[in-house]
């Protein structure tokens, strides 16, 4: 239920505004700077919008709002969670690290763009055997449309989308089908419109980050933005019953305190998660190659479960595509592919051309291979090409098949980007709706800029504002039912289907690259992996028969002899079974 208290520290008067009638009331300061209702005064019923005048300055919508009817610029409207009829009683969450996860975006997934849309299609990740759904930001920003990255409420769900009683229901449908959800969220900084947190307090550091001005995690009036943060995380994972949430960029949090936010939030987290009685998961992406993030908190980490690993995509990426500049460099020979698989990460130490200095740090002994996240394809490095351009626009069908094997049959928690699974060849494009026409300018300029420092043509950009960038992102789902897609699908299913058959936390043996053959290769369990990334010829021994096979293949049954082999010809890979 709504409160209607707010913190405001500084503020010498707040008032709260509540529609109908446009009534003021004078509210009471508090403790520590919260301001509330006098407790002598009458309770406020039948609100339907309301807002805060800070100083005589607003209305600003409630920093915690829930729900945002009008936009990330108007009212706040009441609406109390615990008014949702749950079905997902019997619910005990899901294992997530070790199986497959699945990321989309909800704008682009379905023609419509909704959550109800996208419970129309839950079906599909059913059937393709993923674990879990990681939905990317759905909290409010400004505009109809965006990555959701520039969000400014944070505990609202974007009204476009469907709200959040909308949002509760998408999450029931998931758990009614088996799927866990992992939700993004966004906690180093805020977008550039509608962000009227500062108004009401410290929340913003005065430094300025990678994307604007930093969150104040560790200066004056920073206990009540932390709290602010670890409440927002409760708020996913307990009032909306979410079993996950993705950090982003962690490595932009500025926290120099003995306890940083990271271990304030996994400590929380574990104490939610044995009142939930389900598993409950983190996972951080970080560039930093810093196993301090995923090192208990015993052994003075931050104790999160998981963080993406960049390194897995990077190398896959460089090998599979032959691309070899800016940060896929340093991964641009088979020998990046067999460290990420034997040693988790590229950079543990090691000189990064990139960054022109040394980076990362080796990987903790005792640490899974399944606690890094890992991905062929993602909405980072497909959005953040200057095309949007995805794998299958890249590559032959055959060596989307051969990234799919490495990750999915790999050491790591695989993850897939909306679309993957059929070699979708949608771009998946910048794209914004910035109301402000200096801020859409701004953005646009920024991006042509970005793109002409990595050496692509700026003439090939996508202005982001323009809607027909938003259109283009918007998946083809009829392309799944068409060759080659339909029988990449059938192999993505079948990966999976053979994922299943493996300990999640079993690590790759036998690694190894042909350079004569040009086959990248590795075993896990009973299960033997071998990619053709050159043009050549293999012959792979087959005890058990072949398992999966994509690519020119003169396959065996599962009834083959022993001394029988498989002949992998060209690109592709195929997937045998050993004694």
């Amino acid at each position: 239920m709504t409160d209607f208290r707010v913190w405001a520290p500084d503020a010498a008067s707040v008032e709260l505004v509540t529609e109908p009638g446009h009534v003021t009331h004078a509210l009471v300061r508090g403790d520590e700077g919260w301001w509330g209702p006098d407790a002598g005064a009458p309770a406020l019923r039948n609100v339907e919008r309301y807002g805060y005048l800070v100083d005589g300055e607003g209305p600003f919508p409630d920093p915690r709002s829930r729900r945002q009817p009008e936009g990330v610029h108007g009212l706040s409207a009441p609406f109390d969670p615990a008014a949702y009829a749950w079905s997902d009683g019997d619910w005990r969450g899901r294992e997530v690290l070790g199986n497959v996860i699945y990321e989309l975006h909800l704008g682009t997934f379905t023609p419509e763009g909704t959550l109800d849309a996208a419970i129309g299609r839950l079906d599909h990740l059913v059937s393709l055997g993923v674990a879990a759904v990681e939905l990317l930001p759905v909290n409010a920003f400004n505009g109809t449309h965006g990555w959701g990255y520039d969000g400014v409420l944070w505990f609202a769900v974007h009204e476009p989308y469907g709200g959040p009683q909308v949002y509760q229901r998408f999450v029931d449908a998931c758990h009614a089908r088996g799927l866990a959800v992992i939700q993004d969220v966004v906690y180093n900084h805020l977008g550039p419109s509608g962000n009227y947190l500062p108004k009401f307090g410290p929340y913003l550091s005065g430094a300025t980050g990678v994307w604007g001005d930093a969150v104040n995690l560790d200066g004056p009036g920073s206990d009540e933005v932390r709290r602010y943060i670890v409440d927002n995380a409760r708020h996913w994972l307990v009032d909306l019953h979410v079993d996950g949430l993705r950090l982003d960029a962690v490595h932009a949090l500025r926290d120099s305190r003995a306890v940083h936010l990271l271990e304030e939030l996994a400590a929380a987290v574990d104490g939610w998660q044995a009142e939930a009685g389900r598993p409950l998961t983190l996972i951080a992406e970080s560039d930093l190659n810093d196993p301090r993030l995923i090192r208990s908190r015993a052994r003075h980490g931050y104790g999160l479960d998981a963080q993406w690993d960049d390194d897995v995509h990077h190398a896959v990426h460089a090998n599979v595509t032959g691309e070899a500049t800016g940060y896929y460099r340093d991964f641009a020979t088979p020998e990046a592919l067999v460290k990420v698989f034997e040693r988790g990460w590229f950079h543990d130490g090691t000189w990064s051309s990139f960054r022109r200095r040394h980076h990362g740090r080796p990987l903790d002994p005792e640490i899974g291979f399944e606690r890094l996240v890992a991905f062929a394809q993602d909405h980072d490095q497909i959005g953040n090409r200057a095309a949007g351009d995805r794998l299958a626009q890249l590559v032959s069908p055959e060596l989307v098949a051969a990234a799919a094997a490495l990750v999915l049959l790999g050491p790591f928690t695989p993850m897939l980007f909306m679309g993957e699974e059929w070699g979708a060849t949608t771009p998946w494009q910048f794209f914004t709706s910035h109301p402000e026409p200096e801020l859409g300018r701004a953005v646009a300029e920024g991006r042509t800029r970005e793109f002409a420092e990595h050496g692509w043509d700026p003439a090939t950009v996508p202005d982001p504002q323009d809607p027909a960038t938003f259109e283009r992102s918007h998946l083809d789902w009829s392309e799944a039912e068409r060759e080659p897609h339909r029988m990449l699908l059938a192999l993505y299913r079948r990966l999976i289907e053979l994922r299943r058959e493996i300990p999640a936390g079993m690590r790759a043996v036998d690694v190894a690259w042909d350079a004569g053959a040009g086959a990248f290769s590795f075993t896990r369990g009973e299960l033997r992996v071998t990619a053709l990334l050159r043009p050549g010829r293999i012959e792979v021994p087959a005890e058990h028969g072949v398992a999966a096979s994509f690519g020119d293949v003169a396959a065996l049954g599962e009834a083959a002899q022993a001394e029988a082999s498989v002949t992998l010809a060209g690109p592709g890979v195929v997937v045998t079974r050993v004694a």
